[in-house]
């Protein structure tokens, strides 16, 4: 915020955004900034005529993630890139003094004089020359060609990385590289061999990898092949320290335990069986039954034949006994036939029953010798279990040892194909070319950036002087800031409106022809008169019963134009027929004084030490009832203060105020100067005059708080050699500067 715009602040404002006053800071540093903006692209022009135009040739590099992984899995010397900072690698390998290098040599850029003078602009011209008068004045060194030819080397390289530029494109695996220099053929070949030494170190780095991974292996490959078969050896050295034999399907005791199992499962079920059949047959016997048969029983002729017999004998009985009786004879020897068969037949069952008897004792004792074999084959295996969780870790070692034998043994082959036919991961997509246009400087954007730059300085410093407005320019200002009334602008007159004009006016017999005390005369409806007039208002309306008013005019500076606002206020209280005195008292620099058309011989001085007649000394402007009481410096007076504070100058105010209406006394100003605080007690009314746009509101607050008398006595404020233009910018809506053009029909400058 301005210092206006505090002041418009205090005096009531209370919005966040006052839009106007914005757009009046605007239109008041628009011209700076318009300036500023003609003068960066004035800058702008200079720097387009001088610089040398830089042409631009890039290549393309493919990243390609297809080809060789084999090298980047063993030597880590990888071409496959998988995230952002693999690729920022390969740039700053680009970027590298070791690439760099290889194209100076290739191209013999360190012999190339032109090469090494780098870009021939106006700036390094000067610095070469300023370079060239340092060497000269400075005694040279003896350098060995060798450490000459290094330097020269360094130099080339230091401008190679300079003009070079490496971007990876968006997301891709592909690198531009791109070159500027002010040879465009030059800029091509140099662009291309960055191309070649980048393919050339990839291709150099997989060599040395694959190398350094064959030999590498070659050496692991060893010390596995000896670890592989120390494993096997201490594999089959346990097995036979321990007794753990192998066949095709394992373990020998393993296969006997389980050969036992399967004949004492087998033995079990036999034992059964003949358990079964002994069970049975015993059974038939106890019970005497003849029609119950065992399947040896089936197979038996023997028991075949009496058992036909048997049933031959049971039919003829049955018979028999159903014709005859029971008791005949006959029946009877049947019955005892039937008897005898059933004694053969019960024998020979029993036969066959000691014969399952005594495949069931063998059967038992079948089973019981396998479990016995089992319990010890058991026992033994139990311990050769024991032994094999050692065994199998032994084993797993050895397997172990044995895969990465293999696999390495798998891996160097591949590593000597490799190494005879290293390939890289990178190839160039795009060749370089000869650039036909140059790519700087760009017109349109160094015009563009020279622009913003000086609108950014003309913002920047028409900014700072917003923030440092430290003067009056508007009424509300004077107001707010010394609380006295504001009497009015007073607007710089032009030199040729003071000069005389079409208006017929009575000349002056004191000032001379169109001098601007005598403006008002010339120009009584001029706004600079209706401002003088306001004085007279003010001081009718402040004093109305003082018959004649003593009017003292002050500035704070030199050169504010109080001496003016004076005359010009006596010429018009004249005009209007007031009998009006004019008294020079700025004693030390009588400026009224010195505008008069004849110097005068005595003045106020020697009327005070009576060394003159107050009536000879008066000059009168007849017709016009104007009486003028100039100054007349012939030496420096110390004591002017006292002079004005004197009794003897009271006695003379005393007597002017019976023979004047209107005593205007022009006094030195109130800074540093203290007469007219001196004189301060014989004035009735003071008119502070201010010069707009030029004395700081601080030097006039200090001034009046300095001196209370000047705010006490006050009539008001005016603001001398306003610029009309200018105050058109510092008027706000509604204040009475922006109703101001609206009057001029009632003026006539």
């Amino acid at each position: 915020m301005t210092a206006h715009d505090s002041a418009a602040s205090k005096g009531g404002s209370s919005e966040f955004l006052n839009v106007e006053r914005i757009l009046a800071m605007v239109r008041r540093q628009v011209g700076l900034v318009v300036a500023a903006v003609a003068a960066g692209l004035f800058l702008g022009f200079v720097y387009l005529m001088t610089a040398v135009p830089i042409y631009t040739s890039y290549t393309d590099i493919l990243i390609d993630k297809g080809q060789s992984k084999l090298v980047d899995e063993l030597a880590s010397a990888s071409g496959v890139f998988q995230d952002e900072a693999e690729m920022l690698s390969q740039v700053e390998l680009l970027k590298s003094r070791q690439i760099s290098g290889t194209v100076v040599d290739e191209l013999k850029l360190d012999q190339n004089d032109a090469f090494l003078a780098g870009n021939p602009s106006l700036l390094r011209s000067v610095r070469s020359a300023v370079g060239g008068l340092i060497a000269a004045v400075r005694p040279e060194l003896p350098v060995e060609q060798a450490d000459a030819s290094a330097q020269r080397r360094e130099a080339a390289i230091d401008i190679l990385q300079g003009g070079l530029d490496v971007q990876r494109v968006g997301r891709t695996y592909v690198l531009r590289l791109t070159f500027d220099s002010p040879d465009p053929v030059l800029a091509s070949n140099i662009a291309r061999a960055f191309g070649s030494a980048y393919l050339d170190d990839q291709l150099q780095a997989k060599y040395a990898a694959t190398r350094r991974a064959s030999s590498w292996l070659q050496d692991r490959i060893a010390d596995l092949r000896q670890q592989s078969y120390d494993a096997d050896l201490a594999v089959q050295k346990f097995r036979n320290d321990n007794g753990l034999l192998l066949t095709g399907t394992g373990l020998v005791s393993q296969q006997q335990l389980s050969e036992i199992n399967t004949q004492l499962t087998a033995a079990r079920a036999q034992t059964a069986q003949a358990k079964a059949q002994l069970d049975q047959i015993e059974a038939i016997i106890r019970d005497g039954r003849t029609d119950a048969l065992v399947n040896d029983a089936l197979l038996s002729t023997t028991i075949n034949t009496l058992r036909g017999k048997y049933l031959d004998a049971a039919r003829r009985e049955s018979e028999i006994s159903s014709k005859l009786g029971p008791n005949h004879i006959q029946s009877v020897r049947l019955k005892a036939e039937m008897k005898e068969y059933e004694r053969l037949i019960f024998g020979e069952l029993r036969r066959i029953a000691e014969s399952y008897r005594s495949t069931y004792a063998v059967s038992r004792e079948r089973e019981r010798s396998l479990q016995a074999s089992l319990a010890e084959v058991t026992a033994v295996n139990a311990d050769d279990n024991t032994l094999q969780v050692r065994l199998r870790e032994l084993e797993r070692e050895a397997e172990a040892y044995r895969a990465l034998y293999d696999d390495f043994l798998q891996r160097y082959q591949q590593t000597v194909q490799q190494q005879s036919f290293p390939i890289t991961d990178a190839r160039v997509i795009t060749d370089p070319k000869v650039p036909d246009k140059p790519s700087a400087p760009r017109a349109p954007m160094i015009l563009a950036l020279f622009a913003m730059m000086g609108a950014a300085a003309g913002t920047g410093v028409a900014g700072f002087r917003e923030y440092r407005e430290r003067f009056f320019r508007v009424g509300s200002q004077v107001r707010s800031e010394l609380d006295m009334e504001f009497l009015g602008f007073a607007p710089i007159l032009d030199p040729e409106e003071v000069k005389p004009g079409e208006q017929k006016a009575a000349p002056s017999q004191l000032w001379p022809a169109g001098a601007l005390a005598t403006y008002v005369r010339r120009h009584p409806m001029s706004s600079f008169a209706e401002t003088l007039r306001n004085i007279k208002v003010a001081a009718d309306l402040g004093m109305p019963d003082i018959p004649c008013k003593v009017i003292g005019v002050v500035s704070c500076v030199p050169g504010e134009g109080k001496s003016s606002v004076a005359a010009s206020f006596g010429n018009l209280l004249a005009l209007q027929g007031m009998r009006t005195l004019l008294i020079d008292g700025d004693i030390r620099n009588p400026g009224l004084t010195r505008g008069l058309e004849r110097k005068p011989e005595h003045g106020l001085v020697e009327v005070m030490l009576e060394q003159a007649n107050a009536d000879d000394v008066l000059l009168r402007d007849d017709p016009m009832p104007l009486t003028l009481l100039p100054t007349v410096m012939r030496s420096r007076v110390t004591n002017t203060s006292d002079l004005l504070a004197s009794a003897s100058m009271g006695r003379l105010l005393t007597r002017f105020r019976g023979q004047f209406d209107y005593v205007v006394v022009d006094l030195p100003p109130v800074g540093p100067v203290v007469d007219a605080k001196a004189f301060a007690q014989r004035v009735d009314a003071f008119v502070f005059v201010v010069e707009w746009g030029k004395t700081s509101r601080q030097l006039v607050r200090s001034a009046i708080a300095s001196n209370p008398v000047f705010h006490d006595k006050s009539l008001g404020v005016i603001l001398n050699k306003a610029d009309s233009k200018k105050m058109r910018l510092y008027r706000s809506y509604g204040s009475p500067e922006y109703y101001a053009s609206r009057y001029e029909s009632y003026y006539r400058d």
